[in-house]
């Protein structure tokens, strides 16, 4: 189950060598944990999964699960891939683990017709009995999932959501025509404000890696209006915007000393 309307990103933690740190990125995880973080997606936003190779992401996986972390937290994971074949191995993996489910992106740079996209999704869904939230992410991958075909996919019940729809119009269309609980996920921080405003409801975080209360503090007050916690907001949007400055992976890697990024990030 993917219960928590809010979870952290997490980078993944590699050696001076670009090699995969597992043990860092599990020990990141422990520790956004012990800072009260109760659900954390791997291998996902922060847009390192796809320089990972599959062997690479297969380890990262059975590291989680041979984990007690995995049965304290909410841990979700990125399923993404070029090629279909590599998305559905790792999908039939995660399907014989603890982790609660999945986001599950669309291949970067090749441009599947909007069919093959949800041929795609069906191939994944069937390999993986797990909540699934779809990430539309076209600033990054060239596709853009359309609303006809989100709306479509919504109608399987593992199908729970769908990280970083579009923009304001397209939303007001699902919104319109998904009639069950169906979960809007803002990618990161930038615009939270106008995408909550917007019928976004839940966040996937990318300062809260370093800035977990106040991130959580900072989405709940803006989603409930809560006046107590008005003071304390212009802190924390302080906080966040530097994070931002530049690349903000690369920030967070610097400020919480959590290794390099591969190259030609960090150049």
């Amino acid at each position: 189950m993917i219960t928590q309307n809010f979870h952290v990103a997490v980078p993944t933690v590699f050696y001076d060598d670009e090699e995969i740190n597992i043990s860092g990125t599990i020990n990141h995880i422990e520790h956004l944990y012990n800072k009260g973080v109760k659900s954390v997606l791997v291998c996902g936003t922060t847009g390192e999964q796809h320089s990972l190779r599959v062997e690479e992401k297969r380890a990262l996986i059975k590291a989680i699960d041979n984990n007690q972390i995995v049965n304290n937290m909410e841990i979700i994971f990125g399923v993404a891939a070029i090629r279909q074949k590599d998305a559905e191995e790792l999908a039939e993996l995660i399907a014989v683990t603890n982790i609660a489910g999945i986001v599950l992106g669309y291949p970067p740079y090749i441009l599947p017709t909007q069919q093959e996209a949800i041929n795609y999704t069906k191939s994944i869904m069937n390999k993986v009995n797990k909540p699934i939230v779809l990430y539309n992410n076209p600033g990054r991958t060239g596709f853009n999932l359309s609303a006809e075909s989100i709306i479509s996919l919504s109608k399987y019940n593992n199908i729970i959501g769908i990280k970083d729809p579009g923009d304001e119009d397209k939303v007001a269309i699902l919104k319109k025509e998904i009639k069950q609980q169906f979960y809007y996920y803002a990618g990161g921080e930038v615009d939270l404000e106008d995408k909550l405003m917007a019928g976004y409801n839940r966040l996937s975080s990318i300062a809260g890696n370093i800035y977990p209360k106040e991130v959580d503090d900072w989405f709940s007050y803006i989603l409930n209006k809560n006046s107590e916690m008005g003071p304390k907001i212009i802190n924390v949007e302080n906080k966040i915007k530097h994070l931002y400055d530049g690349n903000v992976i690369v920030n967070i890697k610097n400020e919480i000393s959590l290794g390099i990024t591969r190259k030609p990030l960090g150049n």
